[in-house]
């Protein structure tokens, strides 16, 4: 089997410039992650169901889902590079079988098409600190937590995880697997808490009081920005080891409707927060707390998060604005 490319090198093999294949390339995290791939000076090639970038970035249309390794494979062999990041997978869903399609199956299809490839590129799982057991509050949560998921989403996170560790195990890949906290910042989805706050708040219009409507905010979460997450995932990526659990968050839990009150507060709107149960408010998890214990990632990786959540919800607002003034007026 061939010698995977050095991580920490400029150069690739026969002086090709590095290159980092992200799954989920068009996906919220996998946005940040292709961004902070080309700051460093490597190629970010995009894979996905669709083609994915009308940019400078080269994409890959591939329905890893659907169980079919050989495209993928095919591609490691022809790009060599020296990492695939996967930032793929179903968010909450009503839908078992769509959450264990893309966060289980899809993730065999990964593991199979690296074992497949004669070329062994570092694999960077990211998966979710829901696939924990839920803390006692005020409690933080380490990589030696139990994992006994709550929510089917949990379940479907931690049975990808969990895949990949085996195949670390029995030398099938070299992976790291990071368990990522509530991500945040510019380009959050709009089908999530404060992607739907934002959606509301421009929605209401600048006069006159907004009505924000919500599940009851009774959760605290460890929100850390999408930009942190990117630079993580870089740091991993050049780990020295694999088969590590890393845990990534900014190490505080801070209650939901805090964030939600930021957020606003960003906006520069009056607005009455409603909670209930209004259709198409997405349920919360069932976890009331969560927080992660960072040291793993300080050691290992060499990393902090650096951005405020302040600053997080700054521009998250100011890219939600930029993406509201884009859309066609109905």
């Amino acid at each position: 089997m061939a010698r995977r490319n050095t991580p920490g090198t400029v150069g690739g093999p026969g002086g090709a410039a590095r290159r980092v294949v992200v799954l989920g390339g068009s996906g919220f995290v996998g946005r940040h992650v292709a961004a902070a791939v080309r700051a460093s000076g490597a190629e970010p090639l995009l894979v996905g169901r669709r083609p994915l970038s009308d940019g400078p970035e080269r994409s890959f249309p591939m329905d890893l889902a659907g169980g079919r390794p050989d495209g993928l494979a095919r591609l490691l062999d022809t790009e060599r590079p020296y990492a695939v990041v996967n930032a793929a997978g179903a968010a909450w869903s009503r839908v078992q079988e769509t959450m264990d399609r893309g966060n289980h199956l899809l993730v065999e299809t990964v593991l199979s098409a690296l074992a497949t490839a004669a070329w062994r590129p570092r694999l960077v799982q990211l998966g979710s600190v829901f696939e924990y057991a839920p803390p006692t509050p005020g409690t933080s949560l380490d990589e030696r937590a139990p994992t006994r998921p709550t929510t089917s989403y949990g379940w479907s996170k931690l049975r990808g995880t969990q895949a990949v560790l085996a195949a670390t195990e029995a030398g099938r890949a070299d992976a790291v697997v990071l368990r990522l906290s509530n991500a945040i910042g510019p380009g959050i989805p709009p089908s999530s808490l404060l992607g739907r706050v934002a959606t509301q708040l421009h929605a209401a219009g600048a006069g006159g009081e907004a009505e924000v409507h919500v599940s009851p905010l009774r959760a605290s979460r460890d929100f850390v920005d999408v930009r942190d997450v990117a630079a993580a995932v870089l740091a991993a990526a050049s780990l020295p080891a694999g088969g590590q659990v890393v845990n990534i968050g900014r190490g505080e839990a801070v209650p939901v409707r805090t964030m939600v009150e930021r957020l606003i507060a960003a906006s520069g709107r009056r607005a009455r927060i409603v909670e209930g149960d209004a259709a198409g408010v997405r349920p919360q998890s069932g976890l009331d707390w969560i927080q992660v214990e960072t040291d793993t990632a300080r050691r290992l990786l060499g990393w902090t998060p650096h951005h405020s959540l302040d600053s997080s919800v700054q521009d998250l607002w100011h890219a939600a604005t930029a993406r509201a003034a884009e859309e066609p007026v109905s």
